[in-house]
């Protein structure tokens, strides 16, 4: 006797017409719809040929300032400069609970949007870890439903803000998983290579991962994403750490480009870029032709590069946009990348996927026997439906139980004597 028998669906690897049976939270089959069909189960649903997928991780997002919008007002340049001054001014009126509320209530939006995974950043620059606290307490209060890996990160400079490191050293005793870090952001370049070398060293010693904001900028000759390669190479941290935005990449000479993407294949770096923040934040001080900032995806995943993709921010000092929607930063990111073949297209869903989850070090999220039992339903033939459509999440499994459910999105069109129901679909 199963738990759950999901019958008809479309797996994002071509398959269709396909049975999953679910046991005590995991995939015990994956077979043809017809080989399971007389399964006993204690519960059946029925995928009407719709896409049934990992669910979507996001492997880039912060937490603690999230549905801040406004607060303390609107950021009228829309720089990052800016927003990292409204930040600055916002957070020490922020309380525990405040934060907790915020926090809470987008956890709610994730989950409703299929998304089971985040990794956040929370900002150590607090004396008080006021920030850090809150998000610890929701990441446990979520935990039966969410996997919350929390990132300190020192956003007003490891080595510029006093204090920083004894900040940073006490949020990972407290309990938070990954080491961050913002090398650009440092006074000179050479203090941001001292945070690079001091960040990693303490991930080799406590056998942390590392996710790094790294040259957010368009400036091509901030080059700290080389010396994050040498360094973890130089402590054996080789699958551990992550570049994340990479933004000076998009306006490097393509010749180091090309030299400093094999470096980091050797290195087996991961990468999230962040497609909706990055082309809103970047070429800021360009007239035309104006950058777009998103880091070189094609050519890093052609190198065999593990590349995901982050929401970042969602209604915070930096942007005013977003709703928790993976597949609307999917569509970004497909747009801005030009990444329009039927690969690329299926490489940047996977980007909000299987491929996050990697960035995470998560457990392997393919649709396989013995995998946990995370998946999401989508009102969507295929990977590149669900892309263009947006897809409507009609189900959200967590552990092989129902957690969200969504109605189908169709409108109903009436002219003159004839009523036509309206899909968006082929």
């Amino acid at each position: 006797m199963f738990d759950l028998l999901i019958r008809h669906a479309n797996l994002p690897d071509g398959q269709t017409d396909v049975a999953l049976a679910i046991k005590n939270g995991r995939i015990s089959a994956v077979a043809p719809d017809q080989a399971l069909a007389s399964v006993p189960s204690l519960e059946t649903l029925d995928a009407e040929h719709q896409l049934l997928s990992s669910p979507f991780v996001d492997a880039h997002f912060h937490l603690d300032s999230a549905l801040r919008f406004g607060q303390p007002r609107v950021n009228q340049s829309g720089t990052l400069r800016e927003g990292i001054a409204l930040w600055g001014a916002l957070k020490p009126t922020l309380t525990q609970a405040d934060i907790e509320q915020t926090a809470t209530q987008y956890c709610h939006w994730a989950l409703a949007n299929g998304i089971l995974a985040i990794r956040s950043h929370v900002d150590i620059s607090d004396p008080e870890l006021v920030a850090v606290q809150a998000l610890l307490n929701v990441r446990s209060a979520f935990k039966p439903w969410l996997d919350l890996q929390l990132v300190a990160f020192p956003q007003d400079g490891l080595l510029r803000r006093a204090g920083a490191q004894d900040n940073l050293i006490r949020a990972l005793d407290m309990g938070v998983d990954v080491i961050g870090g913002i090398p650009h952001f440092e006074r000179t370049a050479q203090d941001g290579t001292l945070s690079i070398e001091w960040l990693c060293r303490l991930a080799a010693e406590r056998g942390l991962m590392v996710d790094m904001h790294c040259d957010e900028t368009d400036d091509p000759m901030s080059r700290h994403i080389e010396t994050l390669t040498a360094n973890t190479v130089r402590f054996g941290l080789q699958g551990r750490v992550t570049g994340s935005h990479l933004t000076s990449m998009h306006s490097m000479d393509n010749d180091y480009a090309a030299k400093l993407i094999q470096l980091m294949a050797e290195a087996n770096m991961r990468v999230v870029a962040n497609p909706l923040i990055n082309i809103t934040l970047q070429g800021r001080h360009d007239t035309y032709p104006k950058r777009r900032g998103m880091t070189r995806v094609r050519e890093l995943t052609e190198a065999g590069l593990t590349v995901a993709f982050g929401q970042d921010c969602v209604m915070d000092p930096w942007y005013n946009f977003g709703s928790g929607d993976m597949l609307e930063v999917a569509h970004m990111g497909l747009h801005v990348g030009q990444l329009t073949s039927q690969a690329q297209t299926t490489q940047c869903f996977e980007a909000v996927t299987t491929q996050a989850a990697c960035v995470l070090g998560l457990e392997a999220s393919d649709l396989v026997p013995g995998a946990r039992a995370d998946l999401v339903l989508l009102q969507a033939k295929d990977a590149s439906e669900a892309i263009r459509l947006r897809a409507t999440r009609l189900a959200v499994i967590r552990a092989g139980r129902c957690i969200a459910r969504t109605p189908p999105k169709v409108a109903e069109l009436t002219l003159g004597n004839q009523t036509v129901s309206v899909n968006w679909r082929l």
